[in-house]
């Protein structure tokens, strides 16, 4: 009886003494010391930060935290797993809610804890998501042109770094950071990525900004114009309409061809010398692009400008070497083949390639950069866009005539090249809208990631 009456009391006291620590606790100032990111698939996977993202589980190392009721992360109220917190750490995941650039001046980048006798804030920056670049309108601009950055969390961009190092800060910013834009500088002699640092950090985009090292033809002197009776003349150039700087352009439909009837499948094109120009062997290339790059890290790119709207009919015919037999959308030689060496494409502006959609009409309010992966050409395509460059190389080097050619086609665009399904059939129409196309090249594609922590292997 004895041993159970000692029991008793020592529990009744072990209660009192937990529940008087328990409130004493509760009632301890907080303070937050530091912050780490908790990421089980890094090297270092409890890493001392001095920012985190949204999305990100971080731990707040502090004292005083029993007894927290709520966490505000820039004024958004965070929901925290009280399993999870113990006096001197709580971990905590950043909403996607959580706003950033949208956030009051007065709570941003800030971290609030709060409990009955008090609140705690501690200043600590919260960036969205990686920004990232996905397009740029034109990729090879002459001195005093805007150009439009394209992409996501692109906040707040305050500089931009150029090929060579040349810096931008005089820059226009989209709030939602869906783009920023600037004016292309003069003196920019490199070619390679263009870096932004914005509000979110750093984006680096593909390496084929201001980059004419691997040119086809640009008709003032880089690449060959072939002329021969199939094909239009150096007569059949023009002046850049828009006196930026390009020099000649061609005129995809010239004066001398005029007004194309529905139904054509195809005019004269422009082509380049081929055999016997040096230009036309692309080896040359994999100075700058390595062999084993795979079709779809490769593509075509050249300038458009496109002053009245192109819609419903016309097709550009792209080709990398002169052995076309037939013309424009799902034409054989824009197919894979078993037999054939097919390297064309068509490229249809107002239809989305993917699902046959008519898109609307295109237009440019100036030159504008097009660029077509080499896995949408011919034997590249689908399954085979791991294709090497030098596979693709080789096989223009190959064919009889390797001269590449680009012309109008306006047939009628036939989407899933059955002509039993006319319900995706859009006839041709007359056509003679002025399109003028220059700086033919071929770039790298493909955006580089950059890492919050580059040191991490």
């Amino acid at each position: 009886m004895k041993i159970l009456k000692y029991f008793t009391i020592s529990l009744l006291a072990s209660l009192f003494i937990t529940a008087c620590s328990d409130e004493d606790a509760s009632n301890a100032s907080m303070a937050i010391n530091k912050v780490y990111l908790e990421d089980v698939k890094s090297s270092v996977p409890d890493r001392e930060v001095t920012f985190a993202r949204l999305g990100q589980l971080i731990r707040i190392e502090g004292s005083g935290f029993t007894g927290l009721k709520k966490i505000y992360i820039n004024g958004y109220e965070t929901y925290f797993n009280n399993a999870l917190l113990t006096d001197k750490n709580v971990w905590v995941t950043l909403n996607q809610n959580t706003p950033v650039s949208t956030a009051s001046e007065d709570v941003r980048n800030t971290i609030t804890f709060v409990k009955d006798n008090g609140t705690c804030t501690y200043s600590f920056i919260i960036r969205s998501a990686s920004p990232s670049i996905s397009s740029i309108s034109c990729t090879l601009p002459q001195p005093g042109e805007t150009v439009i950055v394209k992409g996501s969390n692109l906040e707040e961009t305050s500089e931009v770094t150029l090929p060579g190092g040349v810096v931008v800060n005089e820059i226009t910013n989209d709030e939602d950071g869906k783009w920023f834009s600037f004016v292309m500088p003069s003196g920019v002699a490199e070619g390679g990525s263009l870096t932004s640092t914005g509000a979110n950090g750093t984006a680096i985009s593909a390496p084929n900004f201001n980059d004419n090292s691997c040119y086809i033809i640009n008709f003032d002197g880089k690449g060959t114009q072939g002329t021969w009776s199939a094909t239009l003349q150096t007569s059949d150039l023009v002046e850049d309409p828009l006196n930026s700087g390009r020099g000649k352009v061609a005129m995809l439909i010239p004066e001398s061809i005029g007004t194309v009837k529905a139904g054509t499948s195809s005019i004269k094109g422009y082509w380049t010398a081929g055999n016997d120009d040096p230009d036309d062997d692309w080896s040359r290339m994999t100075k700058f692009i390595p062999a084993t790059t795979p079709a779809d890290s490769i593509a075509l790119q050249f300038d458009i400008y496109c002053p009245q709207p192109w819609d419903k009919s016309g097709q550009l015919e792209i080709t990398l070497q002169n052995n076309l037999s037939n013309y424009g959308w799902q034409s054989a030689c824009t197919r894979h083949s078993d037999e054939y060496i097919n390297q064309a494409c068509a490229w249809v502006p107002w239809m989305d390639r993917e699902t046959g959609e008519l898109t609307g009409p295109f237009q440019t309010s100036g030159w504008q950069t097009v660029t077509i992966p080499l896995s949408w050409f011919g034997n590249y395509t689908g399954e085979y866009a791991s294709t090497p460059f030098s596979k693709i190389i080789a096989d223009k080097n190959a064919g009889s005539y390797r001269n590449f050619g680009f012309l109008f086609c306006n047939s009628d665009v036939d989407f899933d090249g059955d002509a039993s399904t006319e319900n995706d059939i859009t006839p041709s129409q007359a056509f003679n809208l002025p399109i003028y196309l220059d700086n033919f090249r071929i770039v790298r594609i493909g955006g580089k990631s950059v890492s919050d922590y580059p040191e991490e292997k």
